[in-house]
Parts: structure tokens; sequence; C-alpha cells
């Protein structure tokens, strides 16, 4: 039996929310009707898609590999829609110049402007990737429209205008079998003797040390790197432990290796992803389609 676009949107949905009680919550279906279509769906696969854990669920490997696809799936069929509706969204013409820290283009960026690209063709993008303080610069001097940032503590004085989009929570992540596996929620202090793994984009790896200092440890540094994908590896090879956004989380390196990440009690404030412009300066018409659509953007990752 060939699976249905419903039992698509119950995979995402649930994928999204990290359980199944959560996405037929959000999509107003009980929660035996949503279970039961996600295991017809692996059935026609041949694979799980889920691993069903007490506290909701988790992608497999070919589960993360599967919600690529399942996203493309559900964005042509909304293009399709879109293309028959007779809407004006596709005379929208002009030029929108947009900023993005390291963070966001790595794991916010592509989803938003695919959806802005479906939405509105004719709009020419003109897209750079640099530090919060430089885009900030650049905003303030309209040499960019909009931007897309991980907010900073100051942003209520700040030049410009910024508006939250989404935020992440801090976690611990593991290799699995680790000792402390097991557990629920993590303190730093308990991994004091594991080398860390700092990820020197967008204040991620002060933000880890910040955990180290509230628990008062002096972390024994393994690796800093800029890359995502190397943190993941080094995690799940046993390299070391880190803290880090589950804006970034996987459940698997590129390895094919597992990974872990529980609740970390050191009270982080959390990643705060934002759309920013120059205060008192009025948007284009395509940068305000821009933050509407990317205000719009909410859980866009597996959890």
């Amino acid at each position: 039996m060939a699976f249905s676009f419903r039992q698509i949107q119950y995979f995402v949905a649930a994928a999204e929310n990290g359980a199944v009680s959560r996405a037929a919550h959000a999509l107003s279906i009980s929660q035996s009707t949503m279970a039961e279509a996600i295991r017809e769906l692996e059935a026609d696969l041949g694979f799980p898609l889920f691993e069903r854990r007490v506290q909701g669920v988790e992608l497999t490997l070919k589960g993360n590999q599967f919600l690529r696809h399942a996203r493309k799936i559900l964005a042509d069929v909304a293009e399709a829609r879109r293309a028959v509706s007779g809407g004006d969204e596709k005379a929208v013409a002009g030029q929108l110049a947009i900023g993005v820290t390291p963070l966001v283009a790595g794991y916010v960026l592509a989803e938003i402007l695919a959806r802005y690209r479906r939405a509105f063709p004719a709009v020419s993008l003109d897209i750079v990737e640099d530090s919060r303080g430089y885009l900030e610069h650049l905003l303030i001097n309209g040499e960019l429209d909009v931007g897309v940032i991980v907010a900073g503590p100051e942003k209520e004085g700040s030049a410009l205008k910024i508006e939250g989009v989404d935020t992440s929570r801090y976690r611990v992540w593991l290799p699995a079998g680790h000792p402390l596996a097991d557990r629920d929620r993590i303190s730093v202090r308990e991994l004091a003797g594991d080398p860390l793994v700092l990820l020197n984009v967008d204040e991620i790896a002060e933000a880890a040390q910040e955990a180290c200092r509230l628990a008062g440890i002096r972390p024994r540094v393994a690796i800093r790197t800029q890359s995502v994908e190397a943190a993941r590896s080094l995690v799940a090879t046993g390299a070391g432990v880190a803290v880090l956004p589950d804006l970034t989380y996987r459940p698997w390196s590129l390895e094919g290796d597992r990974i872990e990440a529980r609740e970390l009690i050191e009270p982080l404030p959390p990643v705060e992803v934002a759309v920013a412009w120059r205060r008192g300066a009025p948007l284009p018409r395509v940068g305000l389609q821009f933050v509407a659509l990317a205000k719009a953007f909410r859980g866009a990752r597996p959890r």
C-alpha cells in the first residue's frame, strides 16, 4: 500500500514536536489516529522512523533521512496549491539584502529561504553571512535590509528593531553508552572529568563556559571548532561532551554514530533566533513579507 499525504503530515508533525501526543494536539486529532498512521507509514516503508521513549519520540537514522524528503513533499504540495490559487504573490518583485549569523546560516536559513522563494520567486536575494556585530553595523548603515541573527541580551536598547523567531534551549550532548546517559538531567559538574568540545560560533562556546562557571568547575577543553558537524562527530565517537542548543541537535553523526542529549541543570538562557532591521527605517514590501514569513517559522528541525 502506498503511503498517503496525511501520513506524511502526521510524521513531520510528530518529528517536529518530539512527541505524538503534542503533534496530535497541534493538529486537533486523536493521539491514536496519529500513532496508527505513523505505524502504517513505517510498515509501508519497511523501517522504523522513530524510537519510542517515555518522554516522546526520537528519529532513527533512516527517520532523520526520510524527514528531509517528507518536508519536500509537503512543500511541493503547498507550492502546487499556491500556483493554482490565483494569488498575486508571484508578481511581487524587487531586491532584498539579508544578513545571517553562522548558526542561523546552517540551521534556520535554508528552511526560511525555501519558503520565501516559493512564495516570491521574482524577488532577487543577496545574502551575507558574518558575525552579529558586523551585521548590525551593515543594518544600521542601510547596507542590509534585514538580518536573521542569534540575538544578544542588549536587543532592547539597540538601534535595531529585533523580533524573536524561535528559541532553543541548551542541553548536554553525550556519546551513546556514556555512564550518565541513563539520566534525564545532568549538571556540568558531573562531567568535570570529561573533555569539553566547544563550538566557536554565535557565542555558543561562551554559553558552555558559563555553564561550567555556574557549576563551579574549570573545563578541560578537548577542541574548539567552528563546525557543528565536527562537534557532533567528536561527541559521537567519545572524544568529549558538549553543551549545545537544540537548534543544532541531531541524534546521529554523519558517520551514523548515536548522540544522546540530556537536560542541563545549570540555568542557561536559551538561544534566541530573531529578525532585525534598522529602527525607524521603513522596510520595503519585500522586506516586510520576509519578516512575516520568518516570524511564522517554528520548529523546522527535528527534536
